[in-house]
């Protein structure tokens, strides 16, 4: 009995888990595939036939190596190839020939990135499992390798599609990873296969950093945080820009402790034709900003059959001799074709060219020099990033390679059209909405500006905050909604007209010496709806002059690089490009040719730039902890005194709504206290107050509305009956002779009222409101001896009925 008990919340835990249901599960099949000792294998063993075909899901781990070192941390990717997808998801690391029924058959740990795709199972702590059942075609985790001794690991993972789940014991959906041999002194080598791809493919790399204030609090440096310059090329497996086992060049030192980029694309442009496209892309101050001010920085190259790796660094800055960036990424794939997207979150790695510890550590030159590797969370106390418990650094930035064109004859043809770029952007079809009663929410926002100002897939956004949660044991969904979109002019109802993306960079001249063509071209995002051809141009070419004049004394030389920023801000300044050398006079004579050129620039008069400012600071947090509150957000002038006063503003205010604060019970004041009820010997008097507003929102119940306390106004007579009974005619008759002295007043023990006034206009409308009626003393005897004769009020309810 015990045992079905265990295996009936089994599969309660795995319906909770995958809420999809599958199909074909039978009372046999239950019995034959659970265990209801087990430990966690059976999230990964399920009784249903597997499915063919599987090999549209992969399990990737970053730089796919055959061997783990002890200790180290691996990102690890679960992915789908377009258009397919997944909604749920499992994945463990089980070490080889363990089944997973115990806690010490699991090997590593795996550290969630982004909480709101991932999440610990609750019914195996171990495994991780998606956060929410929604589409989606990627996740990320990290993966810490277990200690030495451990031996090989297995991977797996498990992928819930529509109504049907792929358990993984091989193939794609299953990794293996052996321990390092400890040999190897720490070089990890990616084997580098020969490429098959025909043709060229141009991609764009874009830079995203993440490294903030908010990301990596801890010793933040806040005034002169920036990424260098991204300077790296396409180059063939002959050359090595960087690599971790490796020593550091002069010009990767350079990059790594200066944040130049000269001395590194002076060596990278010597390789010749070992190098296809030098990768350049600005330096990015601050180190993080939100796309909406400032366009991540970008770099467009090419690839070919024999120069089909990336590789880039960008140092962090400020920081001893810190970096980021690819090591020979290869784009080719082994079905003879180009890789079409890869995303790579990165952490920062040590160039071993500098001894310090924090980011603005004095200059300590390492002697002799070390080689290069990353950084880990338990390098030195005083790093930014020491964690004592040694988990894995959060990344500091990420890194997107996309295909945006082929040229020439391809071997394996995978079609370029806009079903690669938008069809994950259909929406998912809304399911039922299955929220609570007992949540109570705010109307949705309107939906946010698209994060994509261009054709490319981005998201909007929607918030609505949480009033009121009326059962705390139920969870309340989430306060925020996500969709995909695309930048203005490319949604559906522009689909009548062919869309262009941007001109890629012009291509080499085609000639090293005299005049020859260059040409550049773009590619279509979007056919006409109709299914007409486009007869937008996506080529261009024109003329381009290398060493004029091509004799034996020539020299040849690089194309220009690009010009410089001009020296000024306003008015006149300078600017200047340079060229290299890249084969001196075959005579042997000096070369002429200049390789700098130098040439004045005009920027806008002086004194119409009224100032410079710097970037928007990030906004405050709300000014009040619930309801309705303020924040800001502040930017300092930067611009010279000389250049006149600055008259835009420097901080902003907006408004900001957090949860409903708590509205606590409100009363009336408490009415005069009653006579007593007893005219001789103990009694007891009372007074009340009304509930004008019950408590909301978590407000604390109404206190009592009643209270009594005790009164005693003289001691009843013991006399005889007939003595009582002449008292008491005796006070009736005082009581007539007064009132026909004054016949509209009111008798009171001690004095005489006036009448009661009329009852006063109620308080409110409906809901309930509070009436009043006053009566004032008109006369006080002399030998009054009783706290009743004074001033009286009386209240009564109104308009209870509800608005």
């Amino acid at each position: 009995m015990m045992g079905l008990c265990l295996q009936a919340l089994f599969w309660k835990c795995l319906v909770l888990t995958f809420p999809l249901v599958v199909s074909g599960f039978s009372d046999e099949m239950l019995e034959k595939g659970v265990k209801s000792e087990g430990y966690c294998s059976r999230i990964l063993r399920a009784p249903v036939a597997r499915r063919e075909g599987y090999n549209e899901f992969s399990l990737r781990v970053e730089g796919d190596p055959e061997f783990y070192t002890p200790g180290a941390s691996y990102r690890v990717t679960l992915s789908a190839a377009l258009p397919s997808y997944f909604r749920g998801f499992t994945l463990i690391a089980v070490k080889e020939g363990r089944e997973g029924d115990s806690e010490d058959d699991h090997a590593g740990a795996f550290q969630i990135i982004d909480e709101e795709d991932t999440q610990f199972m609750s019914n195996c702590p171990v495994a991780v499992t998606e956060s929410t059942p929604r589409r989606r075609t990627r996740i990320q985790v990290l993966w810490t390798a277990p200690p030495t001794g451990t031996g090989c690991v297995i991977l797996k993972a498990s992928i819930v599609q529509k109504r049907i789940i792929y358990f993984q014991d091989e193939g794609s959906l299953t990794k293996k990873l052996c321990e390092e041999d400890p040999t190897l002194n720490g070089v990890t080598e990616k084997p580098i296969f020969n490429c098959c791809a025909c043709g060229t493919a141009k991609y764009r790399l874009t830079f995203y950093g993440n490294w903030s204030e908010k990301t990596h609090p801890k010793e933040y440096p806040r005034l002169a945080n920036h990424w260098s310059a991204i300077i790296g090329g396409s180059h063939s497996k002959n050359y090595v820009l960087w690599e971790y086992g490796g020593y550091a060049s002069e010009g990767v030192k350079q990059v790594a402790e200066l944040g130049s980029p000269v001395k590194m694309e002076e060596e990278i442009r010597q390789k010749g034709d070992e190098v296809l496209t030098v990768v350049k892309a600005k330096a990015q101050w601050p180190a993080w900003q939100p796309l909406n001010v400032r366009a991540a920085p970008s770099a467009e190259f090419s690839v070919d059959r024999t120069r089909h790796l990336v590789s880039f660094l960008t140092m962090l800055g400020p920081s001893p001799d810190w970096n980021v960036g690819l090591s020979s990424e290869d784009l080719c794939t082994k079905e003879c074709g180009w890789v079409q997207k890869v995303v790579q979150d990165l952490i920062p790695w040590d160039a071993g060219t500098d001894n310090g510890v924090t980011y603005k550590s004095p200059n300590n030159p390492t002697v002799p020099q070390e080689k290069i590797r990353p950084l880990t969370s338990l390098d030195h106390p005083q790093s930014p990033f020491y964690d004592p418990e040694g988990g894995p650094i959060t990344a500091v930035a990420r890194v997107l390679l996309e295909r945006i064109a082929r040229k020439g004859e391809q071997c394996n043809i995978v079609p370029d059209n806009v079903d690669d770029i938008v069809a994950d952007l259909v929406p998912e079809e809304k399911e039922e909405d299955d929220t609570p009663e007992t949540c109570i929410y705010s109307n949705w926002s309107p939906w946010s500006a698209c994060s994509s100002a261009t054709c490319d897939k981005g998201k909007r956004m929607r918030q609505r905050m949480l009033k009121a949660q009326l059962d705390l044991s139920v969870p309340c969904p989430d306060t925020q909604d996500f969709e995909p979109c695309m930048g203005p002019g490319c949604s559906d109802e522009d689909s009548s007209t062919c869309m262009m993306s941007e001109w890629i960079t012009w291509s080499p001249c085609s000639v090293s010496c005299g005049m020859g063509m260059r040409s550049r071209e773009r590619y279509v995002k979007q056919f006409p709806e109709d299914g007409s051809v486009c007869t937008t141009p996506s080529e261009e070419t024109e003329k381009c002059i290398i060493n004029e004049e091509c004799s034996p004394s020539s020299c040849i030389v690089t194309e220009w690089g690009e010009w410089e920023e001009c020296s000024a801000t306003c008015g006149m300044g300078m600017k200047k490009r340079d060229r290299m050398i890249k084969m001196t006079p075959p005579d042997g004579s000096m070369c002429k040719t200049e390789t700098t050129e130098v040439e004045k620039c005009m920027m806008p008069e002086c004194h119409t730039i009224p100032c410079m400012l710097s970037p928007w600071s990030e906004w405050s947090d709300c000014s009040v902890t619930c309801g309705k509150g303020m924040r800001t957000r502040q930017r300092m002038l930067k611009s010279p005194a000389e250049l006149g006063d600055c008259n835009e503003e420097l901080e902003q205010v907006e408004k900001c709504m957090l949860p409903e604060c708590p509205m606590q019970c409100e009363l009336t004041e408490w009415s005069q206290w009653s006579e007593c009820n007893k005219s001789c010997g103990k009694g007891h008097m009372i007074r009340t107050r009304m509930i004008m507003m019950e408590p909301q929102f978590g407000g604390a119940p109404c206190p009592e509305t009643v209270q009594r306390k005790k009164c005693r106004i003289r001691k009843c007579s013991r006399g005889s009956g007939v003595e009582k009974k002449r008292f008491k005619e005796a006070r009736e008759k005082r009581k007539s002779e007064e009132a026909k002295e004054d016949p509209d007043g009111e008798q009171y023990p001690g004095c005489k009222m006036r009448p009661w006034t009329m009852w006063t206009e109620c308080t409110k409308l409906c809901g309930g409101g509070i009436q009043e009626r006053f009566m004032t003393v008109k006369k006080r005897f002399k030998n009054s001896q009783f706290t009743s004769c004074k001033d009286k009020k009386e209240l009564r309810a109104c308009n209870v009925q509800s608005c």
